[in-house]
C-alpha cells in the first residue's frame, strides 16, 4: 500500500516516513534496474489500462481539488494545469503506451573501443537509481515521471503539493496497483505527500536515500529546492519565453504563431512571455498581432513605441483595457496569464541583448525569412530550446518524440531541455581485460 494514511506530527515523523519510502523505493529499483524491456513495457500499458478504467474516482478527486482551489483565488491559468477531463485523462494513457513503445535506454552502448593494449572498454547506460519529484499542481506529472522512472529502471518518489492532494493521491494508487498486476514491486512508485511541507524538507535533506532530486513548479519553488537541497537536484527552469520577430518576418505566417504561443494554454512554461518586434516590422506586424491577440483577451503591456503603434487600434475596437504601458517587471515576469510584453526593438542584437537580460534560458523563438538571422539568433541566444518559425508550445516531451518528459532543464549539467528517458540515466564504464595488470 501507499503509504498515505495519517499525517506526520513531526519534522522527525516526516523524516522516517521519507526514509520508509526511499528504503523500500531502492529494494524495488534494484529488482528492475537490470528487466527486460518487455516488462517494463507491460507495467506502462497496465498504468494506461488502470488509469483509463479508473478515470471516474480520478476526476471525482479532481473535482474536490478543484473546487478547493478556485474557493481559494488560484489563478485561472494554475487551475487549467490543475484540471483533468476524460480526454486529459486519455491523452495522459496514450503517451504512456507511447513510452512503452520506444527503445529501451538501459543498456545502450554510448561510445566503445579496444585500447592498443587489449582492454575492451565500453560505457553504457544505467538507471540513475531513486529519483525524488517535488512539483506543484500538475497530475499529469504525476503520471509522467511514473512512467519515465518505469521504463529507464529507476523508482520514483513523489511529493506533489496539497493542491492537488486528492487527484494524486487516486493516481499514485491507481498506478501502484498496475504494478502489482503487472508482477512488478508497487514501491516503483510512491508518494509522501501526506507529510506535507515537512515531507518536501526531508525529502531534500535525504541524500544517500534519494539520488536525485527534480523540482517542477513555479520559481519561487525551484529556488527553494536548489538553494536548500542536501540531495543533488536537476533544475528545471521557470519559462519567461520569448518570441523575436524579425523585419523580414512574415506577417500572414508570424500571427498565428504568436497567438499559439501564448494562447494555446496560457498556464504553461512554453508560453510565451514577451514579444519582440525589429521596428521595421511593427507597423505591419503589430495590429495584426494585436487584434488576433486581443480577441483572445490577452491583455498586452507594451513600451511605449509599440503602444503609440497600437493606440489607435485599441480605441477604434473597444479594447483600450486590453493595451497598457509596460514596466520593467514586466519584462521579468512569467505570467502564467492571458498577458503579453510587447517591445519595439532597433534590431537582433537589441533583441539578443533583451532576451539575455531577462529570459530564464526555457525557449526563444524567431520568425524570420532571413537565413543570417537564423543563424545569429540560434549561435547568440543561450537558451535549452530555440524555435525557428515555429511556436514555443514545442518545447514538450511529447511533442519533440520523447514520449513524455520529467520536466524541462535549464542548466547545462547532465540533461538541457525536456528530459524523456535518457536524461534519467547516467552511464557506467565497463573495462574487460584478459588478464591485464596497470604497468
Amino acid at each position: 500500500m501507499s503509504e498515505t494514511a495519517a499525517a506526520p506530527s513531526s519534522q522527525q515523523e516526516a523524516a522516517d516516513l521519507v526514509a520508509r519510502t526511499a528504503t523500500a523505493a531502492r529494494a524495488a529499483q534494484r529488482s528492475v534496474a537490470g528487466a527486460r524491456r518487455e516488462v517494463k513495457d507491460a507495467g506502462l500499458r497496465a498504468m494506461a489500462d488502470h488509469l483509463v478504467e479508473a478515470a471516474p474516482r480520478i476526476l471525482t478527486a479532481n473535482g474536490a481539488d478543484l473546487e478547493r482551489a478556485r474557493a481559494a483565488g488560484m489563478r485561472a491559468g494554475l487551475v487549467d494545469r490543475l484540471a483533468l477531463t476524460p480526454e486529459r485523462i486519455g491523452a495522459i494513457a496514450d503517451s504512456l503506451r507511447e513510452i512503452a513503445g520506444l527503445p529501451d535506454p538501459v543498456g545502450e552502448i554510448v561510445d566503445g573501443r579496444t585500447l592498443p593494449n587489449g582492454l575492451r572498454v565500453r560505457r553504457v547506460r544505467v538507471p540513475l537509481g531513486v529519483v525524488g519529484m517535488i512539483y506543484e499542481a500538475r497530475p499529469n506529472v504525476t503520471v509522467d515521471v511514473a512512467a519515465l522512472t518505469l521504463k529507464s529502471g529507476n523508482a520514483v518518489v513523489l511529493r506533489g503539493g496539497s493542491a492537488a492532494e486528492k487527484t494524486n493521491a487516486a493516481i499514485v494508487d491507481v498506478l501502484r496497483g498496475a504494478l502489482s498486476d503487472a508482477a512488478l514491486p508497487a514501491d516503483l512508485v510512491a508518494t509522501i505527500d501526506s507529510a506535507g511541507r515537512a515531507g518536501a524538507a526531508a525529502l531534500m535533506r535525504a541524500r544517500g536515500l534519494i539520488d536525485v532530486l527534480v523540482p517542477r513548479g513555479g520559481a519561487g519553488l525551484i529556488r527553494a529546492v536548489v538553494e536548500q537541497s542536501a540531495v543533488p537536484v536537476i533544475e528545471t527552469g521557470s519559462g519567461n519565453c520569448h518570441i523575436y520577430a524579425d523585419a523580414s518576418a512574415d506577417v500572414a505566417a508570424a500571427v498565428p504563431i504568436i497567438v499559439n504561443a501564448k494562447t494555446q494554454r496560457v498556464g504553461v512554461c512554453n508560453a510565451a512571455e514577451t514579444l519582440l518586434v525589429h521596428r521595421d516590422a511593427a507597423g505591419a506586424l503589430l495590429p495584426d498581432a494585436a487584434a488576433a491577440l486581443w480577441a483572445g483577451g490577452v491583455t498586452l503591456h507594451a513600451d511605449d513605441a509599440a503602444r503609440a503603434l497600437l493606440a489607435p487600434a485599441a480605441a477604434g475596437s473597444g479594447h483600450e483595457d486590453l493595451l497598457v504601458p509596460a514596466t520593467e517587471e514586466d519584462w521579468a515576469t512569467e505570467y502564467g496569464s492571458p498577458d503579453l510584453a510587447v517591445r519595439v526593438v532597433a534590431d537582433l542584437e537589441e533583441a539578443v541583448a533583451h532576451i539575455a537580460r531577462w529570459s530564464t534560458g526555457h525557449t526563444e523563438a524567431i520568425l524570420t525569412r532571413d537565413v543570417a538571422c537564423v543563424n545569429r539568433f540560434v549561435a547568440a541566444v543561450d537558451s535549452a530550446a530555440v524555435m525557428v518559425n515555429a511556436s514555443t508550445r514545442f518545447t514538450d516531451g511529447g511533442q519533440l518524440g520523447l514520449g513524455a518528459e520529467l520536466g524541462i532543464s535549464t542548466q547545462k549539467l547532465h540533461a538541457r531541455g525536456p528530459m524523456g528517458l535518457a536524461a534519467l540515466t547516467t552511464t557506467q564504464w565497463i573495462v574487460e581485460g584478459d588478464g591485464h595488470v596497470r604497468p
